[in-house]
């Protein structure tokens, strides 16, 4: 069947019968060309690009074309065995419709390489936003009046980096774990929930973003993809992840983001799995209740999500979000004791003072944390402390 439509214009009369040919053929073929037109990230498993599916009279949309690296790989079979797992995990979630999980559109093989195409997010992730440098920018831009709101209600100065308020942090923790309820009821691990993966949009809600690293429960890989930072004590330890694994990671970051303190920063493998299991002793020191407005109830939440212990942990995502000590209770809370709430909007004024020109000049290129890979019931975990070095 040809591809290419004439220049030249149609005949009404002849329009009908093109229409009846491609209905009785059953069938429709047309070219994939892609172009790269910037790097969006670059990380353990390959390169992300900026590119965009065009069609007819104008018709372009952006597209994310994740390139899938073989180089962490011992051989070609090797690479080819873990695409095919990627590639059915994928297809279970292109098949999720939840408005804070990225959409995975196709999964394809060019010269042999794998290539994820996914849609493309019109905002920036936690790990790029949350510096000194975005800090420093927005200070700059804003005018004194606006700066104290941002500072009263979005984010202020961290111990480490900036940090965000609780009612906005919360707020970005209910939309990840809505799109983490969607994958986990699929029977879908993501793995590797870390700042880096939680996108801001310029709508001011939050998506979860790059599913490389997920699992399917029913098809388990033989090593454990992971984030060492960021991943749950019994992944560390050689244990199978979990849905409770998803939310112990996604605990840490509350912590994080909430603080402006990275706690497990710069740590081996050994002390990784030490520093979490001895987490709730250092809970107080790092939310001090007279800077923290209503630790306590914030302290029930991320216990429950941190607790070294999986079985202490929410049952589930929804768990977490409506249950008892959940995130939804923490913000009935907030809008009690009369603190801002209005989180979508707030979220949607601050990323529009990103400069987006600080970002498009390759500020953010690359991620900082590596996604590693596990062999289940590792009994020696000292033989893995120089690859696991965050």
């Amino acid at each position: 069947m040809t591809t290419h439509d004439s220049s030249q214009p149609v005949q009404l009369s002849d329009l009908d019968k093109h229409y009846q040919k491609l209905l009785n053929n059953n069938l429709l073929q047309w070219n994939n060309e892609r172009t790269f037109s910037r790097c969006l990230g670059i990380g353990g498993q390959g390169v992300v690009y900026l590119s965009a599916r065009k069609g007819a009279d104008g018709f372009n949309i952006p597209v994310a074309l994740k390139l899938f690296s073989p180089k962490r790989y011992a051989s070609s079979q090797e690479y080819q065995n873990e695409m095919g797992r990627i590639a059915q995990v994928s297809a279970r979630v292109a098949r999720i419709q939840e408005n804070h999980l990225v959409a995975v559109q196709n999964f394809v093989k060019r010269d042999h390489i794998y290539i994820m195409e996914m849609e493309w997010v019109d905002g920036y992730d936690l790990r790029s936003l949350l510096t000194p440098a975005t800090f420093k920018q927005i200070r700059e831009q804003v005018t004194s009046r606006r700066w104290k709101k941002i500072n009263s209600n979005v984010f202020t100065k961290g111990v480490q980096q900036p940090r965000l308020k609780p009612g906005i942090a919360v707020a970005i923790l209910r939309e990840c774990l809505a799109a983490l309820a969607a994958l986990h009821r699929s029977d879908i691990i993501h793995c590797d929930m870390k700042p880096a993966n939680i996108m801001l949009k310029r709508s001011g809600n939050a998506k979860i973003i790059d599913i490389g690293s997920a699992i399917d429960l029913n098809n388990l890989p033989s090593n454990q993809p992971c984030t060492p930072t960021y991943a749950a004590p019994e992944v560390l330890s050689g244990g199978r992840a979990t849905p409770q694994s998803d939310l112990a990671s996604l605990g840490y970051i509350l912590i994080e983001v909430i603080t402006g303190f990275q706690p497990f920063a710069n740590l081996k493998y050994a002390q990784l799995i030490k520093a979490k299991e001895n987490i709730l002793r250092q809970l107080p020191q790092w939310f001090p209740a007279e800077e923290f407005a209503l630790s306590e109830p914030l302290m029930k939440l991320i216990h429950r999500l941190v607790h070294p212990d999986p079985g202490e942990r929410f049952q589930s995502a929804e768990a977490a979000d409506l249950g008892e000590d959940g995130a939804a209770d923490f913000h009935r809370l907030l809008v009690k004791s009369d603190l801002p709430s209005d989180y979508e909007n707030e979220l949607r004024l601050w990323v529009e003072e990103v400069e987006t020109d600080y970002f498009d000049n390759g500020h953010f290129s690359s991620d900082p944390e590596t996604t590693v890979s596990t062999t289940r019931y590792i009994e020696q975990p000292s033989q893995h402390d120089s690859s696991l070095e965050s």
